[in-house]
């Protein structure tokens, strides 16, 4: 039996062929999911192909996405695929920040090492396939970086056109570059993400032109391989925490979705707990996780953080991460703009780097072990989403003292690293030299 999308509501689970151009169900609205009645390879053959795979120069298991096909059969041929090699992400020990965080021993999931510097490319290879499969000619997103870089870049791969729509003024500038560099029509609109993405849904079907933001079942798909390329890499040996950056919470839902299925199919024995991290002005997840009534998210109407790539008031993935994060006993946890800038540069003084938004992982693991909910002795895998040189502008005026927060405070550069102007004199350069 072939793939199929199907509507995640348990009081619908319509289900639909998998070539329909559809992004909710058109019975309920609800949020619709991949699913794939034929049951896969046994896992010990998986994981002898997987493995196996890393040792070919095939483009397709060059990709860290591709590689693990199996998993995401949703293509009924490869022709669609354009892969940059995507994914291949390396697992990095971090002392310092495991010290900082109050844990023994910390992992980072790096997705920074992306071919575009984010976790988008390994949803996007998936989402242009799909849209090549079905024969359009356009794509857009709404984002506010990351996605409309990774966007632009696999459609222009692909030969097809990218549409960007951002929030005017709310785009860190190197993801912005990345967008017009790619060739991307980027249209600035004055409005918030969630009032873009509402307006863009229509448009994109009046138009014809295929979206890929993370309401794409099909970019969760390919988001699901971050999990599957991390488990391999641990020898399939899960670990006691999975900690992410919750956005527009489609890595929530990639994550719980790949670990289920990875239980399932006997590649993992155990769940990882999710914990869920929001910077303080954009946390309706972490406010719906602390109500009393989970049916329905009270959205943020206007979301505030430097955090750029999180800073969305109305996530559309919430009833599928609220699944995952439940599925897993996680919890979410909100953490403020001076938290995440100290963080951040902590994880820089692992000489690692990230985004603003990866950081929120280090910050809200500092807040849950000193809660006493993450035991310092717990087995932690952090995903950092982005690559350091997406924001710049923020690390620049953190290490001079020059960063506020959205209400104009000044943030304490309590790491900071202020250059040093020197003369053009050996014996003061001497001087500094022997003061640092």
């Amino acid at each position: 039996m072939p793939a199929e999308l199907v509507c995640f509501e348990e009081r619908c689970r319509a289900r639909f062929p998998i070539t329909e151009v559809l992004y909710n169900c058109p019975r309920c609205g609800g949020l619709l999911e991949a699913i794939y009645p034929d049951a896969p390879p046994p896992a010990a053959e998986l994981r002898g192909l997987w493995r196996g795979r890393r040792a070919s120069n095939a483009p397709l298991d060059q990709s860290g996405v591709w590689r693990y096909r199996e998993f995401l059969p949703f293509l009924s041929d490869y022709d669609p695929v354009v892969t940059l090699r995507e994914g291949n992400t390396p697992l990095l020990d971090a002392p310092r920040a495991a010290q900082y965080g109050g844990l023994d021993r910390l992992t980072f999931k790096h997705q920074g090492f992306n071919p575009t510097g984010s976790f988008k490319d390994n949803g996007m290879t998936c989402g242009v396939a799909q849209a090549r499969r079905l024969g359009m000619r356009r794509v857009a997103c709404v984002s506010t970086g990351n996605t409309s870089a990774s966007m632009a870049a696999y459609a222009s791969a692909a030969g097809l056109q990218p549409v960007v729509f951002i929030p005017h003024g709310n785009i860190a500038y190197g993801k912005l570059a990345q967008a017009l560099e790619y060739g991307a029509l980027t249209l600035q609109v004055e409005a918030n993400f969630d009032q873009i993405l509402a307006l863009v849904r229509n448009l994109a079907e009046q138009l014809g032109i295929y979206l890929l933001n993370s309401i794409n079942p099909f970019r969760i798909e390919g988001q699901k391989t971050i999990m599957a390329e991390m488990m391999d890499q641990r020898d399939w040996r899960a670990p006691d925490w999975v900690v992410l950056p919750g956005g527009n919470l489609g890595n929530t839902s990639a994550f719980g979705k790949a670990l289920r299925e990875m239980k399932a199919m006997g590649l993992i024995d155990r769940l990882p707990r999710l914990a869920v991290v929001q910077a303080e002005g954009s946390a309706p997840f972490c406010e719906l996780l602390r109500s009393a009534d989970r049916s329905r998210l009270n959205r943020v109407e206007h979301p505030e953080t430097l955090a750029t790539a999180i800073r969305i008031g109305d996530p559309v993935s919430w009833p599928k991460a609220l699944r995952e994060v439940l599925a897993t006993g996680g919890v979410v946890e909100r953490v403020s703009e001076q938290e995440i800038a100290d963080a951040k540069a902590v994880v820089g003084r692992c000489g690692i780097g990230c985004e603003p938004a990866s950081a929120a992982t280090l910050a809200g693991i500092r807040k849950l072990t000193a809660a006493g909910i993450m035991r310092g002795e717990a087995d932690v895998v952090a995903v950092l989403t982005g690559n350091l040189l997406k924001d710049p502008d923020y690390i620049y005026r953190y290490h001079t003292g020059e960063l506020k927060d959205p209400k104009g405070v000044a943030i304490q550069p309590r790491f900071g690293n202020r250059p040093v102007v020197a003369p053009n004199d050996p014996e003061q350069l001497r001087t500094i030299l022997e003061r640092y």
